[in-house]
């Protein structure tokens, strides 16, 4: 059974999450967004847990508007590097807000702070049965990257109990696969969605191959057991990320890895700190020059929320226009759901929209999109080919873009 899944995200109970993070409404956006299996979010926050046990229908199953949710927690160790867990049950999340509870108010943020590091948080994870792995792993600032050179500095003697590793927007699998010690790890691509809608909730997924729709068939898929596995990552283009190539934090000035060492770090335009990009980070971890796909690996689709597809495509300034409503309620209505649209439609059967619309699409398809990176906290953009003199080759173009047709 192939299933869509958003693994971590964030209740209205975390810092800058909009009210709406409740279950019933990520439920019904999940479904118009293609989604099966959904994070909580935050489930040892216990006003939080309380709602989540209200909504399952058992201790293993809460399943709302056909939307299957499983427990998960970010949490931030001493170190500032943030942990994904996911969790088997209610009661153990309960089991594990117990424990935390002893290092953290866990009552203060649904993304608690604890006092103890990497390897005790694994150490914790594993006594309850949680899948445990790092979060947006190479952003400059609450990752495992950006204070550690390897998963053992910041695991110690539970490196092994590792079972995957979470991207982020700033890196893809070519990124990750130039580093050797993340090939036996699966790897994951989520929204960490802060609002329910759909530029936001599962901007990034993982379909798997799964025996069933609960923990255990996710732990089989995840750590790889009777054939089941991820089958593919679909996320943004690295460049797109925040902090993609290094930049200045104040006036976004972008610096190659010499120009910031030589100017220690500080922008000599406005004297910024030059925050250090996500692609000169793993230059400097990376010991393949180039990546090497280990044969688990699934394909990594570059996408962007439709939405935002049809915004570019019509040339307005908001996904709120009319205009770009419209024609995204009308495709969703056509297909059942996002993913559907950006993934499974032929291109005949799209001309329910403006061609404009049409040709974007599968421009993304294509890869023949053209991206200016982002780096210094500001995101990169992308801009569509002129569809009347498309280039041959775009040099941004990432290596291993493949058609949405393949999958």
């Amino acid at each position: 059974m192939q299933i869509n899944a958003d693994l971590h995200l964030h209740s209205k109970y975390s810092m800058a999450c909009s009210n709406k993070m409740e279950l019933p409404t990520i439920a019904v956006e999940a479904k118009k967004k293609g989604i099966d299996l959904v994070a909580t979010g935050d489930c040892i926050h216990p006003k939080w847990l309380d709602d989540i046990k209200t909504a399952a229908t058992d201790d293993e199953t809460i399943l709302i508007n056909d939307t299957y949710f499983i427990p998960t927690t970010e949490i931030e160790d001493k170190n500032r590097v943030h942990h994904l867990l996911i969790l088997p049950s209610i009661s153990k999340a309960e089991e594990l807000a117990e424990t935390m509870s002893k290092y953290a108010d866990l009552a203060v943020d649904g993304r608690p702070t604890v006092k103890l590091d990497g390897s005790e948080i694994a150490q914790i994870a594993k006594d309850v049965g949680a899948l445990i792995g790092p979060c947006h792993a190479f952003t400059p600032w609450t990752a495992l990257y950006a204070y550690h050179d390897s998963l053992k500095s910041c695991y110690g003697d539970l490196t092994d109990y590792i079972s995957f590793v979470e991207l982020g927007l700033s890196a893809d699998t070519d990124y990750a696969d130039r580093i050797s010690e993340l090939h036996r790890l699966t790897f994951l691509t989520n929204s960490d969605a802060h609002s329910p809608w759909s530029n936001k909730l599962a901007r990034e997924f993982t379909r798997f191959e799964v025996p069933s729709v609960d923990f255990e068939g996710l732990e089989k898929a995840i750590l790889r057991k009777e054939g089941y596995k991820a089958t593919l990552n679909v996320g943004f283009f690295p460049e797109e990320g925040k902090y993609n190539e290094s930049a200045c934090i104040k006036c976004f000035t972008h610096y190659n890895l010499e120009e910031a060492i030589q100017n220690n770090w500080r922008c000599p335009q406005c004297r910024g700190q030059v925050k250090k990009g996500v692609s000169d980070r793993v230059n400097e971890l990376a010991d393949l020059e180039t990546p090497v796909h280990p044969d688990h690996r699934p394909d990594y689709l570059h996408l962007a929320p439709l939405a935002e597809i049809i915004m570019m495509a019509l040339g307005h300034s908001s996904i709120t226009t009319k205009g770009v409503r419209t024609a995204w309620d009308t495709l969703v209505e056509k297909f059942g759901n996002e993913v559907a649209v950006l993934l499974d439609a032929r291109p005949e059967q799209l001309d329910i929209v403006n061609p404009k619309i049409v040709d974007a699409i599968m421009a993304f398809r294509n890869g023949e999109v053209i991206i200016h990176p982002g780096g210094g906290g500001q995101y990169g953009w992308i801009e569509l080919p002129d569809s009347e003199n498309k280039p041959k080759q775009n040099p941004a173009k990432p290596k291993n873009q493949s058609s949405l047709f393949d999958f």
